[in-house]
């Protein structure tokens, strides 16, 4: 049985996702405040986190950012009353892997939970088949599977989920090339995203672990095909 854990100040929505998570096979903890929360992560260990934008104290945003400098890549879904595009993006960036708006539906919310802990559990069963030692090291880069983190330089990097699905899909199968649509089907289950998702997810995972991003010596670009994690260094 799968955990999900709600941080959200609202004690009306607080018991109306306990009852909605536990009636659909769920167990559930929250929290109100983000400083309680980070402490119940470490003692509940829920398999996803949703997140409330505007928390009193230091709000989801930093928050979610504390959580990926932590080194922990539980899959994180912002909810808020905001529908703002900027807020969005400002979400990711900080860490997170999906947002919902309220009022939200209750079925579609599910769906998004059940999405994404079935893309973070199918990520790191994925590593663990294709790597017997739960992790991989191209020169300085090195890749722990199984505590789904990455680091350069013995200097931990901070991924999002979908970046960590990305490079330890590619460095699982170092100097194999993939196109852009057959990492899309494995990090979403669906070739037909928008067609420039991975080169932005590219771009980014580049600013994180290369020393030099306009000229990567590990994640490499085959021109018209796609990309691979380079073999030899």
């Amino acid at each position: 049985m799968y955990k999900v854990m709600l941080i959200d100040d609202e004690e009306n929505l607080q018991r109306a996702m306990r009852e909605l998570l536990v009636t659909n096979g769920y167990e559930y903890c929250g929290a109100t405040n983000g400083e309680d929360g980070l402490k119940m992560l470490a003692t509940e260990r829920p398999d996803l986190l949703l997140l409330d934008v505007m928390l009193p104290g230091i709000n989801g945003f930093d928050l979610c950012r504390k959580i990926r400098e932590q080194g922990r890549r539980i899959p994180v879904i912002f909810v808020s009353a905001k529908s703002d595009i900027v807020d969005k993006g400002v979400g990711f960036r900080a860490g997170g892997d999906d947002y919902v708006t309220k009022p939200f539906d209750a079925r579609e919310l599910l769906l998004r939970i059940e999405a994404n802990i079935r893309r973070h559990k199918d990520a790191i069963e994925f590593a663990h088949c294709t790597n017997r030692e739960g992790s991989t090291r191209i020169g300085d880069l090195e890749v722990r599977f199984d505590e789904y983190q990455v680091f350069v330089k013995s200097e931990p990097v901070s991924l999002t989920t979908k970046e960590f699905e990305i490079v330890a899909f590619l460095a699982a199968n170092p100097g194999k090339v993939f196109t852009r649509g057959q990492i899309q089907e494995y990090i979403w289950g669906d070739a037909d995203q928008k067609s420039n998702s991975i080169t932005v997810f590219v771009r980014k995972i580049r600013e994180k672990i290369e020393e030099n991003p306009s000229e990567p010596k590990y994640l490499l670009t085959v021109q018209r095909v796609g990309y691979k994690m380079t073999d030899s260094l």
